[in-house]
């Protein structure tokens, strides 16, 4: 389905009846990652799922966008739909959105249960190793940003940041790639013991991207969360251990 959000054409998938759960992936991402988890949830549920801007089908924000950026369109996106009552499961970036979403006092909605995978949000504690790198870097930017140096070498910024930056990073546009770096410089944790809801995390103990020591945390730091980690499972839990992931899922949303 598509729909104009905020002057952002944009692509969902909407099935199912009931009260809703919104599905937010992560970043890099896509809607279609959900579909294994969607059929099972919409037996009792409305379930819908969003490309969010500059993702999947849905088109790019027209500027860098932050957190909050992605959580207000997040919310017209929702209030569009004339929803009052949801259920939010985000992964990864998407659950930093539902993080923040959670947040907010203002919601034209109630949210009524959380669910978080591999979820983003937990900014790691960065070794001295790292800090000489990103200190080597930040100056090596200035350098090659000096007028002089720009108009000898004019790709050669950008093509330290492509070497120097992470898959998701290369792969993305320009302004894809200024939201990237403004998301994952924030550190969510102070937000945790604000969630009033009840919240499931499901973890996969070999995920590689938001360790399992990030679910855990959230668990001691969300006052009414429970952990579930799947053996073996990575970043993808649901589609490494689908079975215990939707066994999992069925429960905590009471699908007989």
């Amino acid at each position: 389905m598509e729909a104009v959000v905020d002057g952002i054409k944009t692509s969902y998938i909407d099935v199912g009846s009931g009260e809703a759960v919104l599905m937010l992936h992560g970043w890099g991402s896509k809607k279609e990652l959900f579909d294994n988890i969607i059929q099972p949830v919409s037996e009792k549920y409305r379930v819908i799922a969003p490309d969010f801007p500059g993702f999947g089908s849905t088109d790019e924000p027209g500027e860098v966008w932050c957190v909050d950026d992605f959580v207000r369109w997040t919310v017209k996106f929702v209030s569009s739909l004339e929803l009052k009552k949801i259920i939010l499961l985000g992964h990864s970036f998407g659950g930093r959105v539902v993080i923040k979403m959670a947040s907010r006092e203002d919601l034209p909605f109630e949210i009524d249960k959380i669910i978080l995978t591999g979820s983003a949000g937990i900014m790691p504690k960065r070794s001295l190793s790292y800090k000489i790198k990103v200190g080597s870097y930040k100056l090596g930017k200035k350098f090659l940003m000096l007028p002089p140096v720009k108009a000898l070498f004019p790709d050669a910024l950008e093509n330290m940041q492509k070497k120097r930056g992470s898959a998701d990073y290369a792969a993305a546009s320009h302004v894809m790639r200024g939201c990237l770096v403004r998301v994952v410089n924030e550190d969510l944790r102070d937000y945790l013991p604000g969630i009033k809801q009840s919240t499931l995390l499901i973890w996969g103990t070999e995920d590689d991207a938001t360790p399992v020591s990030d679910g855990e945390l959230m668990e001691k730091l969300i006052p009414d969360a429970g952990l579930v980690k799947l053996k073996g499972a990575g970043h993808y839990s649901w589609l490494n251990d689908p079975y215990t992931f939707i066994a999992v899922l069925k429960s905590f949303l009471n699908i007989g």
